[in-house]
């Protein structure tokens, strides 16, 4: 089983931290961060958009501007489930939250072993990434960055990530 949250607060009003969410997979993505294959759909930020980055594809099923896109799983590729980036309200006023959420299971036995020695360490590694771009994009750069274990790095130079 996959249950996977990644979130941060960031000093910002809810709408502000929406317009970054919009545009994610955009040739203005100013939320997915550098040097990771990309996000990347057949049509624009909306329901039905078909795509996905690197091996992971899915599609959007739901997409509330500003506030919410969700994604179901492609199970061809081994994973069945949904994942959900959402801006919430944060805890103090003009405040608000970036969360991301993965629910699903492994289908396939070697997607079983690819989640747990491979891809949930990437997937760790680049949601922890997305939350500093955003913290830098919103003008509050994080005090302390996330860094690439030594197990992701050897990851990624095994797949040829740049």
């Amino acid at each position: 089983m996959v249950s996977n949250v990644h979130q941060r607060e960031y000093p910002v009003p809810p709408e502000e931290l929406g317009r970054l969410l919009d545009t994610l997979s955009g040739v203005d993505d100013r939320l997915w961060p550098p040097g990771w294959p990309p996000m990347r759909f057949d049509a624009p930020l909306g329901v039905g958009a078909d795509g996905g980055h690197g091996q992971i594809r899915y599609r959007v099923t739901a997409y509330q501007p500003g506030r919410r896109v969700e994604f179901r799983f492609d199970p061809a590729g081994g994973l069945a489930g949904e994942h959900f980036v959402e801006v919430l309200d944060g805890e103090r006023a003009d405040h608000s939250v970036l969360r991301h959420t993965a629910i699903g299971r492994p289908v396939t036995p070697r997607m079983r072993v690819l989640w747990a020695l491979a891809i949930r360490w990437m997937h760790d590694a680049v949601l922890e990434e997305l939350l500093d771009r955003a913290a830098d994009e919103l003008g509050h750069p994080p005090r302390r960055r996330a860094r690439r274990s030594p197990w992701v790095r050897l990851l990624r130079k095994a797949m040829r990530v740049a």
